[in-house]
């Protein structure tokens, strides 16, 4: 099916959706064809950030002082980033906050798997899970969305942050009054494999810049292509992604339609995303698919 709101029921007004993520940036990169589409459809659209992505790798060199110092100056900065994509996508942010001591966000970004951030006593993969899908449920409650979007169950590529993510929203949902429709994004593989092949074609060589190959291994959220139940395609609003993006300058380097992060393996920004609805009892694709 094309579009989050296919076959849904919504009343006599703009239909509202929330996306949770982990991290600033992850929004644009993981939905931000979804969030513009929306937004151009006229739907109330709204992006929920659960840390400020204290973690992150710099890209810059000039601004390469904020990556681990003390006080997490990082945070601010990364929290100005996404007010500007969020910006220019034209939704409505809110933090999972604010913390005990004036953060933002009551939670920290954990890091990789095995860092020692996801030792720090606010690490979000340490979060207790009915408090953190507490959290994220009185966001739900506040915006009263039809739709919910998150990760998979493997966070996309397996971010512990991510993974936390997605099991704190499934709760949130599965434990709601009102329960809205839950999805989970998803690449069907078919559609990777067309990315390579496109990037190969199309990112200059000279930027020492990584394109993945046609057999190199997938992200854990590409799925066989029936698992992914509905599309939105919208090649219109890669512009302003691109621009979205560019806000996010300490952790993405924008092409003409293709990203590249820190560890300069390069991605295409095809103006298409995949999503299935998930069972919010087990954080599984409906379509009895394995994601």
């Amino acid at each position: 099916m094309t579009g989050l709101l296919d076959g849904l029921a919504v009343d006599d007004r703009p239909a509202r959706l929330l996306f949770v993520h982990a991290h600033p940036d992850d929004e644009t990169l993981a939905t931000g064809v979804a969030l513009a589409h929306h937004v151009a459809r006229g739907d109330e659209v709204h992006v929920l950030t659960c840390t400020l992505g204290e973690e992150g790798e710099v890209i810059p060199a000039e601004l390469a002082h904020l990556e681990g110092a003390d006080g997490d100056p990082l945070a601010a900065h990364r929290l100005g980033e996404l007010t500007g994509a969020m910006g220019v996508l034209g939704v409505t942010t809110h933090l999972l906050g604010p913390g005990p001591d004036g953060s933002p966000t009551r939670w920290r970004d954990s890091g990789m798997e095995g860092s020692p951030a996801s030792r720090h006593p606010r690490a979000w993969t340490g979060a207790d899970l009915a408090d953190a899908a507490a959290a994220v449920r009185s966001v739900i409650d506040e915006v009263d969305p039809d739709v919910v979007v998150t990760y998979d169950a493997t966070g996309g590529y397996g971010h512990p942050d991510h993974v936390r993510t997605h099991a704190a929203t499934c709760h949130a949902v599965a434990t709601a009054s009102e329960p809205p429709v839950l999805f989970g994004t998803l690449t069907p593989v078919s559609w990777v494999l067309e990315d390579r092949a496109w990037l190969a074609e199309h990112v200059p060589t000279d930027l020492g810049l990584v394109v993945p190959a046609a057999d190199d291994p997938f992200a854990t959220s590409v799925v066989p292509d029936e698992v992914v139940t509905h599309h939105v395609v919208d090649p219109g609003v890669v512009a302003v992604q691109e621009e979205a993006l560019r806000h996010h300058a300490t952790q993405v380097v924008v092409g003409e339609r293709w990203f590249a992060l820190s560890n300069h393996v390069v991605s295409r920004l095809a103006g298409r995303e995949g999503y299935a609805r998930l069972d919010a009892s087990t954080g599984r694709p409906l379509t009895g698919g394995a994601a």
